[in-house]
């Protein structure tokens, strides 16, 4: 994984998480991308200070830059909005429930996917994991694929 700081038009700061800086671009293309604050889709990479250590064993705290620091303290300082955390546990519950009826496959998701929707394979509920290529060949296939809100660990990941 890839953390970037990011800007939009309108000067908010925010980090993305990416499995590559050609995804993050992919995603920018596609216009998958907004600022959390503000909703602009005007986002970009925002100047980031290199992550070198300290010589010996001490770590020195990273500083965000000044900007950055000013927007961070303003939202994720500041308690959640009871709402949202409700919103949240409400999602989470959701998908936590609908996979629970559903069958993990892993790598194979694509391949799997493919298989019910040809009739080659019973149908039924599945999730697993499946690269952006492989999700968008799903789709231009007519195939109904659907990302998970938030993120799940694959079953021997688990504790």
């Amino acid at each position: 994984m890839i953390v970037f700081d990011l800007s939009c038009e309108h000067g908010h700061w925010f980090e993305g998480w990416f499995g590559s800086s050609q995804d993050f671009s992919d995603q920018r293309e596609r216009g998958l991308l907004c600022c959390p604050t503000c909703g602009s889709a005007e986002v970009d990479k925002a100047p980031m200070a290199p992550a070198v250590p300290r010589k010996g064993n001490s770590v020195a705290p990273v500083e965000p830059a000044p900007q950055a620091r000013a927007e961070h303290e303003s939202v994720s300082n500041a308690p959640m909005p009871p709402a949202v955390a409700e919103a949240f546990r409400k999602l989470a519950k959701a998908q936590a429930e609908a996979l629970a009826k559903s069958t993990w496959v892993g790598r194979d998701f694509a391949e799997v996917s493919r298989e019910m929707h040809y009739g080659e394979r019973e149908q039924q509920a599945v999730h697993g994991e499946a690269s952006l290529a492989e999700a968008q060949d799903l789709v231009e296939e007519g195939i109904a694929v659907t990302p998970l809100l938030l993120p799940v660990a694959p079953p021997e990941e688990l504790n």
